[in-house]
């Protein structure tokens, strides 16, 4: 492992609350394993107790559901308002920690840690280099933010994706590909779809 990658938090984003599931989706199984703590391990596997997971809607539950303890717990108490309040809560916790935060989501369960190393190792170490993922056309998380952009991901509110980083004039996009990451669980079928 390089110096650069010692500087490096992933944030796993598992506080929304799954209105299209019907119910709490990151506590629920995939091959018995919930889908947050899928994803945490993915990230620990890569960034070891550098793991912010940010948590909001049942809480409790999908704290029980990660059993782990990999990293830092954090909640976003503005959940409801969308994604964009937890890019930045993560984001606040991460600044002047880290050189990069590599931000992903509880709900794509075939991103596995693998993937998370090319991303990381694709990165230049520039204040201003971002390193998406690369599946079904677009470009999407898993997604590596470098420093340089902490503050715009601090910024974000509402249902405010980080998506429009990407054609920022003051940073550079490189991809990575991985097919699987265009598989999410957004609704039971997507997870019968899987099963």
């Amino acid at each position: 492992m390089t110096d650069r990658q010692h500087v490096i938090f992933a944030a796993v984003l598992a506080a929304g609350c799954s209105s299209r599931f019907g119910s709490t989706k990151q506590a629920v199984d995939l091959d018995g394993v919930p889908l947050v703590r899928r994803a945490v391990a993915a990230a620990a596997e890569v960034c070891r107790n550098r793991v912010v997971t940010v948590l909001g809607h049942d809480a409790s539950i999908v704290l029980e559901a990660m059993e782990s303890r990999s990293g830092f717990v954090v909640l976003n108490e503005d959940y409801r308002s969308g994604m964009g309040s937890s890019i930045a809560t993560a984001a606040r916790v991460c600044h002047g920690n880290s050189g990069a935060l590599l931000l992903l989501l509880s709900d794509q369960p075939l991103v596995a840690a693998e993937h998370l190393r090319k991303l990381i190792d694709s990165w230049s170490g520039s204040d201003n280099e971002i390193v998406a993922t690369a599946y079904a056309g677009t470009q999407g998380p898993p997604v590596l933010f470098p420093s340089g952009a902490y503050q715009a991901l601090r910024s974000m509110t509402g249902d405010q994706g980080a998506r429009a980083l990407f054609n920022d004039s003051r940073f550079s996009l490189k991809t990575v590909r991985c097919e699987a990451a265009a598989i999410d669980i957004d609704t039971p079928a997507d997870l019968a779809a899987l099963e």
